[in-house]
């Protein structure tokens, strides 16, 4: 295990888990074998999958939990429960050093509140934020708040912007994050005086760690002139929705089309590389994971409905969080 990166995993959160955690790993491990893995769960189930897989059994650690939190349950309620949870458990294993980040597809709400009881905030930041990777024309965008807080005041937005900068830079080292503030226009007296003291406060920075574009509209959010966009949760869950159901809409109708026959075969022929390419680009599989900004260790959250190959791309998140030693880069992002 030495020189591995540990991650702590809550397998039993989330649609058709363990399984999916447990080809999720097989999967990543055909990529990587830089992690090792804490299985947080029931030891039963996940022996007997295990055991069908004896390649990642020496990647793997199994430690039994006897409770873990519904998909459906109330975040009040899982706060409540025993310690004896495979989502608390796995989050706690940070703060004795037994691993380096910890990852769930369980419930979001929960693993929001259970991460800032167990994790402390980073010094002065007063939110956390959910950020993602949505894809632009030339590479990736992350995306911060995706929907932890529906209100956002100025510091707020400023905190954001410098962990999103500071995430951008641990997962693509070789780029430099450009910062935009999602509005409604591009204009500097555009959008509410939260927004604006926040555009104010970025446009005078002398931060070394980023370059600030200004403010971004939402039909301008894959064109890749920036590449870390930032809003409150309630304007960042609804744009996520709307592309996500936007992007769906597209393949499908594609789909049925070519099932048809309403595209011809030369045609076919012709947009096959192209079709397979645009599929394979708007494939949310290989945007699963976000993770929670702001507390003193990393949590990352898969989507609870997606499969192994999802899974497996949130492992990969994992594993550049960690090497590219995130949390020391937000807290010197930060104000100081």
């Amino acid at each position: 295990m030495n020189n591995k990166i540990i991650i702590a995993v809550d397998a039993m959160g989330g649609e058709n888990s363990p399984q999916k955690i447990v080809d999720g790993i097989e999967l990543s491990l055909k990529d990587s074998n830089e992690n090792f893995f804490k299985l947080y769960g029931n030891k039963d189930k996940l022996n007997v999958l295990i055991s069908k897989k004896p390649k990642i059994n020496k990647y793997c650690e199994i430690i039994h939990c006897d409770h873990y939190i519904e998909d459906e349950e109330s975040p009040l309620s899982a706060a409540k429960k025993s310690e004896s949870t495979s989502m608390w458990q796995s989050i706690a294993s940070q703060i004795n050093g037994k691993s380096q980040i910890t990852l769930s597809a369980g419930n979001t709400g929960a693993l929001l509140i259970l991460s800032r009881l167990i994790l402390s905030m980073i010094k002065g930041v007063e939110k956390p934020a959910l950020a993602g990777l949505w894809p632009n024309k030339i590479g990736m965008n992350v995306v911060l708040d995706l929907g932890a807080n529906i209100e956002c005041n100025d510091k707020n937005l400023i905190d954001f912007s410098y962990m999103g900068a500071a995430l951008y830079k641990a997962l693509y080292p070789e780029t430099d994050p450009i910062i935009a503030l999602l509005n409604v226009g591009l204009e500097e007296i555009k959008g509410h005086e939260e927004i604006k003291k926040a555009y104010q406060h970025l446009k005078q920075s002398n931060n070394k760690n980023f370059n600030f574009h200004g403010y971004i509209e939402g039909n301008h959010i894959m064109d890749g002139n920036v590449n870390v966009i930032v809003t409150d949760g309630f304007s960042g869950n609804i744009a996520l929705k709307t592309a996500e159901g936007t992007a769906n809409f597209i393949t499908k109708n594609l789909r049925e089309n070519l099932n048809k026959g309403l595209l011809n075969k030369i045609s076919l022929l012709f947009s096959y590389n192209a079709l397979k390419r645009f599929k394979n680009q708007l494939d949310p599989r290989k945007y699963n994971g976000a993770i929670f900004l702001g507390l003193s260790g990393p949590v990352v959250k898969s989507h609870g409905s997606t499969d192994a190959r999802g899974l497996s791309y949130s492992i990969k998140m994992c594993n550049k969080i960690v090497k590219g030693n995130l949390i020391e880069k937000i807290k010197k992002n930060l104000i100081k």
